[in-house]
């Protein structure tokens, strides 16, 4: 368990949490506390209910149950005691603190004119475990450049959720940030960072390392992040997650137009999947991107096939690769 995370939690929940065995607690990857409910942890695809004694169990009915002040401290804690200073997040239904870690939140909507201005009689987390995974992209990242295409090239990284995506990302841009010493040069690297979660900044400051030539544009939405860095940072590769909205696709068109290489990632289970999201389907058609990454993660490490974008209607029926 990381300390950032640990501080956070119920005294009574944090002592049950550190009974766990120690190779559990360490790859911990979702805790969900949800009001008068089993208490539940998530790690290599797998979940488990927590028992009082600190146990992990498979049957609901054993598990303890948080209670409703124990709900109403964590959500003091990770809102800093104010929840007028946090609408806006919790508009959005999470909240990304210290070292990058995502609390997702559920309880009754509030809503004006048909769309949510917040949420209230909140009895639901999901803390999502952020972890810096030092050369996660040595094996992709040798296959985003092109010598005949003259050099690093945009892409697209697919995958569901928890399959590893942002990690990949900020592995992605610190090894580019980095180059590798010898024939990859340095390159200046920009980041959009809307939820804080690829280089959790700290007023402003990466706690990951994302690279000595990288900048970052923290908790702003993507597409005018995007533009922000195109105007005033001169970037040569632009990082971004989780894109989908019209908006973030003309911001790409953008800086394709402006010679900027772009890496960006989508939520989807393949590549049929995104083709089915018009925006996306449309970067596709006009190659923006060069190549489509499936991405998934096994116990040996995360996996990967590439899709050229010239083939990805036809769903090539390629083996994934470590």
């Amino acid at each position: 368990m990381l300390a950032d995370i640990v501080q956070l939690l119920p005294i009574e929940i944090k002592k049950m949490l550190e009974k766990l065995p120690a190779d559990m607690k360490n790859s911990i990857e979702e805790i969900r506390i949800r009001e008068h409910r089993p208490l539940e942890i998530t790690l290599q695809g797998n979940f488990y209910y927590v028992t009082e004694a600190g146990q992990q169990e498979k049957d609901s009915r054993l598990a303890y149950h948080p209670t409703t002040e124990q709900c109403r401290k964590l959500l003091e804690k990770i809102t800093n005691y104010s929840l007028y200073t946090m609408e806006e997040e919790l508009r959005r239904g999470y909240i990304t603190v210290a070292g990058g870690h995502r609390i997702g939140i559920v309880g009754r909507t509030i809503l004006d004119g048909g769309f949510v201005r917040g949420i209230r009689d909140i009895g639901g987390f999901n803390i999502r475990i952020a972890r810096e995974v030092i050369g996660a992209s040595k094996q992709l990242l040798p296959k985003l450049f092109s010598p005949m295409r003259g050099g690093l090239q945009s892409v697209l990284i697919i995958s569901p959720p928890q399959q590893g995506k942002t990690t990949i990302l900020r592995d992605i841009a610190r090894s580019l940030s980095y180059g590798d010493g010898q024939r990859r040069l340095p390159m200046k690297v920009g980041i959009v960072d809307e939820r804080s979660e690829i280089a959790a900044c700290v007023r402003g400051i990466p706690t990951f390392d994302v690279g000595p030539r990288t900048d970052v544009m923290d908790a702003c939405p993507k597409a005018e992040g995007m533009m922000m860095l195109l105007r005033s940072m001169s970037p040569e590769v632009i990082i971004v997650d989780e894109i989908g909205r019209v908006e973030d696709a003309v911001s790409i068109r953008e800086a394709a137009h402006s010679g900027v290489k772009v890496i960006a990632t989508a939520h989807a289970y393949d590549v049929l999947e995104v083709l089915g999201r018009h925006e996306i389907m449309r970067l596709i058609d006009e190659k923006v991107f060069a190549n489509i990454i499936e991405l998934r993660r096994s116990e040996k490490g995360f996996m990967h096939r590439i899709v050229p974008v010239e083939k990805a209607r036809e769903e090539l029926a390629k083996d994934f690769v470590l």
